[in-house]
């Protein structure tokens, strides 16, 4: 743990968002679900179906991360092995993601089972290489290198969407289906390369922790989440936070996989209009993720995350009756802004809340929260499309959710969950 954190190895750790955001950009967003829904399910019947297989296949894989999360998050502690842990889990996501390219039109179940295993890999990941922030950061500067991280992972997402641009314009014509299942091939080779900085120069800084003699390594790791759970008392901002955040990352997740979905669907946007839409908002994105890291250390994650979902609630009402490609482009754009600050800051705060020694487990309840949220969103908004016939009232229902977790946030009260993860 005393080993100096260089520049360099800062920048690693930053690589990693990088490269995992080509999974979240491609596959879960503009390209992959967008095909799934058209093509892989687009025989299942009337309409709204489709996209009800795709939401509840993404909500059951999230629900799987939020078992694993905890469990493997102490695990990682315990062994002072979260290095390993990214490793494997990146590996995995990696040759999911390669294999979507032999999901062809009627394959449901194999395109659900190999997306789920890819997503639940790609969300362990993410679990792994949060966990280090409280390593290479400090309080002062926490804020700005998660939104360097977010920010350079837009930038990620940025150029996997111009590199699989030539594979994805030609759109659903059937001579030019063998290149758009190529581009998931090409996202999992962008996420193994971009992510080699991060296994060479990010340093595991943790130590084994001591051991009972006839205590398996299991064991401790569930000794430890008993005792972070029995003491969710004394870190009750921590707690409380969690809650907001399963509320208001819930609509925010469910967003996030939805909007391609919506814009092809409800605006008839083409492959290559989503192309060069998430191709700006991306821009947005990173800005916001960055400029808003760099406010959050001056006024506060508490006050940066209030903003950011008041803008959300406007934002997923004026979705629910836009009418041109236009009006949505301005509401990407800054939906784009609010979503990487939101992120930044949200991660940041978890950080602040974390005792030294308990990061991947900490983390691990942060992730399990989000995967939690990301099993009740799309649900809803799947069914609520079903039912209405209409992504419409579904976006809407969003801004429930938002408003809700707005209010609860309230009850967080950031100095004093910051004293209670010194003590």
């Amino acid at each position: 743990m005393g080993r100096p954190v260089t520049a360099k190895e800062i920048w690693a750790w930053c690589m990693y968002d990088f490269a995992n955001s080509s999974f979240t950009t491609l596959i879960v967003t503009v390209a992959y679900s967008v095909y799934f829904v058209q093509v892989v399910a687009g025989h299942l019947g009337q309409e709204g179906t489709a996209e009800r297989v795709w939401f509840w296949g993404y909500a059951v894989s999230m629900l799987v991360a939020a078992l694993l999360s905890p469990s493997l998050g102490a695990l990682a502690d315990a062994r002072a092995s979260k290095r390993a842990f990214l490793l494997w889990s990146t590996l995995l996501c990696v040759a999911c993601t390669a294999l979507l390219a032999f999901v062809h039109a009627g394959d449901v179940w194999r395109g659900l089972v190999l997306f789920g295993l890819a997503n639940i890999a790609f969300d362990l990941g993410f679990l792994f290489c949060s966990a280090f922030l409280v390593e290479i950061a400090t309080t002062e500067t926490m804020g700005r290198i998660s939104g360097y991280g977010w920010g350079l992972g837009y930038a990620g997402g940025l150029l996997s969407l111009a590199i699989a641009y030539p594979f994805i314009s030609g759109g659903f014509a059937e001579s030019n289906l063998p290149l758009y299942r190529f581009s998931f091939a090409v996202t999992a080779g962008f996420f193994l390369l971009a992510s080699v900085p991060t296994f060479l120069l990010l340093r595991e800084r943790a130590v084994p922790q001591p051991m009972r003699a006839g205590q398996a390594v299991w064991q401790q790791a569930f000794t430890r989440l008993a005792v972070t759970v029995r003491q969710l008392g004394h870190y009750r901002d921590l707690f409380a936070y969690l809650i907001a955040y399963l509320i208001y990352t819930d609509a925010i997740n469910t967003v996030i996989v939805a909007s391609a979905i919506f814009a092809n669907k409800v605006l008839d946007f083409s492959p290559s209009d989503l192309i060069i839409y998430f191709l700006v908002t991306q821009v947005t994105a990173g800005l916001g993720a960055a400029g808003f890291g760099i406010l959050a250390d001056r006024i506060g994650a508490k006050r940066t995350i209030t903003v950011t979902l008041l803008v959300w609630i406007a934002l997923a009402v004026a979705a629910a009756f836009v009418q041109t490609h236009a009006q949505f482009y301005v509401i990407g754009l800054l939906a784009g802004a609010v979503l990487g600050a939101n992120q930044s800051a949200s991660r940041t705060l978890v950080g602040l809340f974390t005792p030294v020694g308990r990061q991947a487990e900490f983390f691990g309840f942060f992730s399990v929260t989000g995967k939690f949220a990301a099993v009740i969103g799309p649900v809803v908004y799947g069914e609520v499309t079903a039912w209405t016939g209409s992504q419409r009232w579904a976006i809407l229902s969003m801004a429930v959710f938002f408003t809700i977790g707005l209010l609860a946030f309230q009850r967080v009260d950031e100095k004093r969950g910051m004293a209670a993860a010194r003590q």
